[in-house]
């Protein structure tokens, strides 16, 4: 009897197995389409991953993509039309909720001196925002040229004087520190021994021993120093070596897209059952005018901004907002996607370089100018076969683009985007034949024309210094990508894996 039932259940659960391999289940440990077992050690090695979720970055908040209407929200006659309305969609992504304080920056500049300081400080230099960008010739602007960046009382306010170029390098700096500790608390690898440092001068050492950066280590087949050099600082796991499937790792930070800043800005979002959306708003806060209309907060300043000529922050008292210049990055209301100073206290760097007919030659979805296509660079090969990968002087990988990479003018409607214009240059007339030959009337001496190239960024939001027009989110201005002022600063963003955890 017993015999009878163990039968049956053999039976039964072979017929079940033959159920699964064939009906196309969606087993999580066998393939849907094969029927081989998955993480297979006596297989062909392949894994899959499963109950992997999104992690939210530290300081960031998730921002739900979907359709906007990005461009000019209100009509001014003497503002440029560089912003013309068009319907696009931008994908999930990850935000910083506040703007990059002094604090965050001067964390930076001291993992830079620690790391770097004693082999190579022109490093510690270039990572330094430039504080000069404070002084005014008919202004006493002293108090924030010695203090705003290195003085505790302005921790929480945003760092200014900084370049674009800087800001890249930041995120990238926060992408390797964000993933080192990821990696440490895992048990992946061991904390550097930064006061060892004080005895190291060699800079090769200390670039492959305690700069840890993402894309070395998951292109590098191994990650260990040297034999008898710092064996015990940062050392890998050998046993263990992970991806980004593992679900340890931060995909890379960086500065937003415009499409991406704007979409966040304006906060665009459904509400209520019924799917209500208020789109047409001409700030990151609903309605047209820049004092909360709420009973509760009636009449507060909702931005940091000029309010009229030689009216800087209201009159003392109960309309003083208490910011003169820049304010703390946690001030004012947040938007809709619980994000801060959108609007006001400084502009921001975005990823784009700037055309002024950008938002004609956009694609639809994830809209973008500025692509350059890099291949990491192979200095050689290994003894086991493995790639050995040229690193910089920051101890990253070093990359080239590739054959017709840079796409930075491509599809660039703009005619003097393509001219020079600075005064040396004007005999040089091979930019303007070429321009002149499309039957483009422009004027080659005009020395106040625009100075637009691939190297020219956007930077978005107004600023405690701009009036209001500027604080609408789809206006738009540029800079070159390696100057500084005092009134643009940035924040950083990721890019979403997967998008159902929101």
């Amino acid at each position: 009897m017993k015999l009878k039932i163990i039968v049956k259940s053999l039976l039964f659960t072979g017929f079940t197995t033959l159920i699964i391999s064939c009906s196309g289940s969606s087993s999580k440990k066998y393939s849907s389409v094969t029927g081989w077992k998955y993480n297979d050690t006596e297989g062909t090695g392949f894994t899959v991953s499963e109950g992997i979720k999104t992690k939210v970055p530290s300081g960031m908040v998730a921002v739900e993509g979907g359709s906007f209407t990005i461009g000019e929200r209100s009509e001014y006659v003497t503002t440029p039309r560089n912003n013309q309305r068009r319907r696009i969609t931008v994908r999930s992504f990850y935000m910083d909720q506040y703007e990059i304080r002094n604090v965050d920056w001067r964390e930076y500049l001291t993992w830079t001196s620690v790391v770097f300081g004693r082999v190579a400080p022109s490093l510690v230099d270039k990572a330094r925002p430039d504080e000069t960008v404070w002084r005014d010739e008919l202004a006493y602007n002293d108090p924030y040229i010695l203090h705003y960046f290195s003085h505790p009382s302005y921790n929480d306010y945003p760092v200014v004087g900084v370049t674009w170029e800087q800001a890249m390098d930041y995120c990238q700096w926060r992408t390797d520190r964000v993933n080192e500790l990821a990696l440490i608390n895992a048990g992946i690898i061991v904390k550097p021994d930064f006061a060892s440092l004080q005895e190291e001068m060699d800079y090769n050492v200390i670039a492959e021993n305690f700069v840890f950066n993402t894309q070395k280590y998951l292109l590098q087949s191994s990650y260990q120093p040297e034999p008898g050099k710092n064996s015990k600082k940062t050392i890998f796991n050998e046993d263990r070596k992970v991806n980004m499937s593992d679900g340890i790792l931060f995909p890379d930070f960086r500065l937003p897209t415009e499409a991406e800043w704007e979409f966040a800005a304006y906060g665009t979002k459904a509400s209520g059952d019924e799917g209500l959306i208020y789109e047409n708003q001409t700030f990151p806060w609903r309605g047209y005018q820049v004092r909360n209309p709420s009973k509760k907060a009636q009449g507060v300043i909702m931005a940091n901004f000029v309010r009229g000529r030689g009216d800087m922050m209201g009159t003392s008292g109960v309309l003083n907002d208490k910011a003169t210049q820049t304010a703390p990055v946690n001030w004012y209301y947040p938007n809709n996607f619980g994000l801060y100073n959108m609007a006001g206290n400084v502009n921001e760097w975005v990823l784009d370089v700037y055309r002024a007919t950008t938002f004609d030659d956009m694609t639809e979805y994830n809209s973008f100018r500025g692509n350059i296509y890099v291949d990491p660079v192979v200095d050689g090969i290994d003894e086991e076969g493995n790639n050995v990968y040229k690193i910089d002087s920051l101890g990253r990988i070093e990359r080239s683009v590739i054959d017709n990479g840079d796409k930075r003018s491509y599809k660039d409607g703009d005619p003097m985007s393509l001219i020079a214009t600075d005064f040396p240059l004007l005999l040089d007339t091979t930019n303007v034949s070429s321009i002149l030959s499309r039957n483009v009337d422009v004027d080659p001496t005009d020395v106040l024309a625009p100075k637009v190239s691939d190297r020219t960024r956007v930077y978005k939001g107004g600023s405690w210094k701009d009036r209001i027009y500027w604080l609408n989110p789809s206006s738009r201005r540029y800079l070159d990508q390696d100057k500084a002022t005092n009134d643009i600063g940035f924040r950083c963003a990721v890019s979403m894996i997967g998008e159902n955890d929101i």
